[in-house]
């Protein structure tokens, strides 16, 4: 599949959020929104969104629970979803796991003839998991996930941060953020010069400067 006939990013991470908050619902229906966004790694204001949209599709029934409670309960219709959305997702991340996996390794050898051995990944995600796979298999050190929007703490037993100050302490950091890649790329250049930040190519990013920005030296 190429890159061109591949549905956009954010469309892939709606889609799957929808199939893990299914997926949860389906095997602890009294679970909370706060649960769901812990689960799910996402932040509550989006967890409510996705979980509105579901109950508009007739995909999630609510119901009153005790202690002003709510109990979440899939529908048929949310059984026949889930399948749907897990068959996709399998056939969409077999061929994006081989592609991000060689891209990734490419990357990660580049960093380490660069002297850059202890990386940090930016973003939490599907690429995030892959790259420290890639990373490991580069005998790359990942010390952190900077993702200053989720609420877990590690991923893939890499500690998960929330301040940026931590960064300071990585060789290099390599773009992993799928929502909004571009944005996660300026930000990180104009901290941390273009010199320390990498993304995987798949990501086609810009190395344009920001107007108005200076980028970090």
């Amino acid at each position: 599949m190429s890159l061109q006939t591949r549905p956009s990013a954010e469309q892939d991470q709606e889609a799957d959020s929808t199939r893990l908050m299914l997926d949860v619902i389906e095997t602890g229906g009294h679970v909370t929104q706060r649960g769901l966004a812990g689960e799910l790694g996402i932040a509550l204001g989006l967890t409510n969104i996705y979980l509105k949209r579901c109950i508009n599709k007739g995909l999630v029934k609510v119901r009153k629970a005790p202690a002003r409670r709510y109990a979440y309960y899939l529908t048929a219709k949310g059984f026949g979803e889930k399948a749907r959305l897990t068959a996709k997702y399998l056939a969409r991340s077999l061929s994006f796991f081989r592609l991000a996996r060689e891209d990734c390794s490419d990357l990660f050898r580049a960093c380490k003839a660069m002297g850059h051995n202890r990386i940090a990944l930016i973003g939490i995600g599907d690429l995030c998991e892959i790259a420290t796979l890639a990373a490991f298999d580069s005998d790359i050190e990942v010390m952190a996930i900077f993702d200053a929007k989720t609420n877990r703490q590690q991923l893939a037993g890499v500690r998960v941060v929330r301040d940026p100050a931590e960064l300071a302490k990585a060789d290099a950091v390599v773009i992993t953020d799928m929502k909004d890649p571009q944005a996660a790329y300026d930000q990180m250049t104009a901290a941390l010069g273009h010199d320390r930040v990498f993304f995987p190519s798949l990501l086609r990013l810009s190395r344009r400067r920001p107007a108005g920005v200076v980028a970090a030296r």
